[in-house]
């Protein structure tokens, strides 16, 4: 299969976008905290696929409409953003980055 630059380049900055976004409670981006399951950029925009720590996370409305704002501000018309909130497989402390681990001060291993 054929790459195609212009796809990668768009996911590429959306990934760059979604580092800025932080995760409320723990003060790491959701890239870091593993938050991202997958991020594709098609004909028509990009796909998101994502999770939160926890089903039942407070912050799930507030954190969700950042990520959306962050990506929309990237997208011309008329390309579209879906996102996809999934909890399955749930999130576990061992899907963030050594960063997000140091950051937290947990070391090499995850809780």
């Amino acid at each position: 299969m054929a790459s195609n630059p212009v796809g990668e380049a768009l996911v590429a900055q959306a990934r760059e976008r979604l580092r800025q976004v932080m995760d409320p409670e723990l003060g790491v981006n959701i890239v870091d905290l593993g938050l991202v399951e997958s991020l594709h950029a098609s004909a028509e925009g990009l796909a998101l696929r994502m999770t939160l720590t926890s089903a039942a996370c407070p912050m799930a409305e507030s954190l969700l409409d950042e990520v959306e704002a962050s990506l929309q501000a990237l997208l011309p018309a008329p390309l579209q953003l879906d996102i996809e909130l999934v909890f399955d497989p749930p999130w576990t402390p061992a899907r963030m980055s050594a960063a997000a681990r140091a950051q937290l001060g947990w070391g090499e291993s995850a809780p």
